[in-house]
């Protein structure tokens, strides 16, 4: 009868969280996988990459580490492509068939995700207009959301980390 309100218990348990991140400083990666290109209307979408990647996963060899990555990259116009994949050891290592993002070395405020993974957004929204405006730093790249080896794409349990590549104002 009120389809808002699930979303708003949901949208609470992750406003009620801290938004403390940690500082990390990442290496270059190759992340291979499959890719769309979204929009804040079409955002919702994500998930079905999430279940086309499941499918295909193994034909990616040559894996490094057992996490997975959503990666946000190429913003134009409110729009932004999204790859769903795994970290191989070089772009030579990418199948034909899939798409692949070169992350460089940067420093990261990772975040952690409470609750569902499907209130990601509302942590996103968290970090760009809380956290960031009073922060010192600006994003410098594409952020990506590091799911645990443990992570279940059909329940959406396991930990998930939003990693936004920051450097200083100024």
């Amino acid at each position: 009868m009120f389809p808002h309100k699930k979303e708003t218990v949901r949208m609470d348990q992750q406003t009620k969280q801290p938004l403390e991140p940690r500082m990390e400083e990442g290496s270059a990666m190759v992340i291979a996988g499959v890719q769309g290109r979204y929009s804040k209307a079409t955002v919702g979408d994500i998930p079905r990459l999430w279940e086309l990647f499941d499918s295909c996963i193994k034909e990616i060899k040559r894996r490094t580490g057992g996490v997975t990555y959503g990666v946000c990259h190429n913003p134009h116009h409110d729009e932004f492509d999204y790859l769903a994949g795994v970290q191989v050891p070089s772009k030579d290592d990418v199948p034909s068939n899939f798409k692949y993002v070169e992350i460089p070395a940067r420093r990261y405020a990772v975040f952690p995700h409470y609750g569902a993974v499907q209130a990601l957004a509302q942590t996103y929204e968290r970090i760009m207009f809380e956290w960031l405006p009073h922060s010192g730093f600006k994003v410098a790249g594409a952020d990506f959301e590091r799911y645990s080896a443990d992570f279940d794409v059909k329940k959406g349990t396991g930990t998930v980390e939003v990693w936004v590549p920051v450097e200083k104002r100024g």
